[in-house]
């Protein structure tokens, strides 16, 4: 890498104008990650990447009055002081918030590069036209405000709300809501079987511990492995698959850490009473984030539990 203050004139321009040229094509590509789903936002994007290639033609234009036709291959990544930036427009779909604040230190840090820029140039025609571009860099945030006002209108804005609240169940509450269920079901008949089968809370706690942790694991790479999330829009496998495995292995862990009781009847009254609140909380979030009657939601969940519940009394006192 190369110290910023050891470039030329000429290798300055050069990387300026690979900055404006990747700020418009990273402009673009957040417009066209919004489209689907917040297309009003993306015509914000859409202009921002217009007067970032304005930007770069000035800046080419200059730099063939200067020095002619050819342009070095100067990255940001080839001069030290640079702000690695996280590709975030490679995640689809791409979460408003955060383009928005990744736009803000994208101006922000090519205002600064200008601004260091223009100081370590002689050519009066090169440092006016690096002191213009930041002083646009700086109202670029203002315009970026401006447009959005003028765009981004409150019904927009409401329908925005409604689309980020409609990743949020895909993304996160579907497959935590998977897991806790699962956890939370999946493990009361070998927990409950074998607590009546040895009537030892630490073995019937060593079982949900591992019915648990195994439950979590096997959740997590199935939901990691079974959608990209590139066609249905769930967004990163991986951050799916460990909210799933999370949450399953602390539906089961719930009703089995009472275990860690030594009197063994009244672990098992902890633990029942546990298993009531868990069954409770799943209706809930079903009613709250998947639309689902609170009534139905509680009696599917309930009577699935139940079931369960049964076999492993049933197994256990055989």
């Amino acid at each position: 890498m190369k110290n910023f203050s050891d470039l030329s004139e000429k290798e300055i321009l050069a990387l300026a104008i690979s900055l404006e040229e990747e700020d418009h094509r990273i402009y673009s590509e957040f417009a066209e990650g919004l489209r689907e789903t917040y297309p009003d936002s993306a015509k914000v994007f859409d202009i921002m990447s217009q007067e970032e290639n304005g930007h770069r033609h000035r800046l080419l234009t200059l730099y063939q009055k200067k020095f002619g036709s050819h342009i070095p291959l100067i990255r940001r990544q080839d001069v030290k002081g640079f702000v690695e930036r996280k590709p975030v427009w490679l995640s689809k779909p791409l979460g408003i918030e955060t383009v928005r604040k990744q736009s803000e230190i994208m101006e922000i840090e090519t205002q600064r590069f200008y601004d260091k820029a223009a100081q370590n140039t002689t050519d009066a025609a090169i440092r006016q036209l690096l002191g213009d571009l930041s002083a646009e860099e700086h109202k670029h945030q203002l315009r970026a405000e401006q447009l959005e006002e003028q765009l981004i209108t409150p019904a927009v804005k409401e329908r925005e709300k409604k689309s980020a609240h409609r990743l949020f169940v895909l993304q996160i509450v579907q497959p935590s809501l998977a897991g806790l269920m699962d956890g939370s079901v999946s493990t009361l008949a070998p927990v409950f079987a074998a607590a009546l089968a040895t009537k030892d809370s630490w073995q019937a706690f060593l079982v949900g511990l591992a019915a648990s942790i195994g439950a979590g694991i096997s959740m997590a790479f199935a939901e990691a492995v079974s959608d990209n999330g590139s066609l249905t829009g769930r967004g990163n496998p991986w951050l799916r698959g460990a909210s799933c495995g999370v949450m399953t292995t602390l539906g089961g862990l719930g009703h089995t850490l009472p275990f860690l009781i030594s009197d063994f009847w009244t672990a098992m009254t902890v633990s029942g009473i546990v298993v009531i609140f868990e069954l409770a909380a799943i209706s809930w979030i079903r009613n709250k984030y998947m639309d689902t009657p609170f009534l139905q939601a509680a009696f599917q969940v309930v009577v699935g539990g139940l079931l369960v519940f049964a076999t492993g009394l049933f197994i256990g006192s055989a």
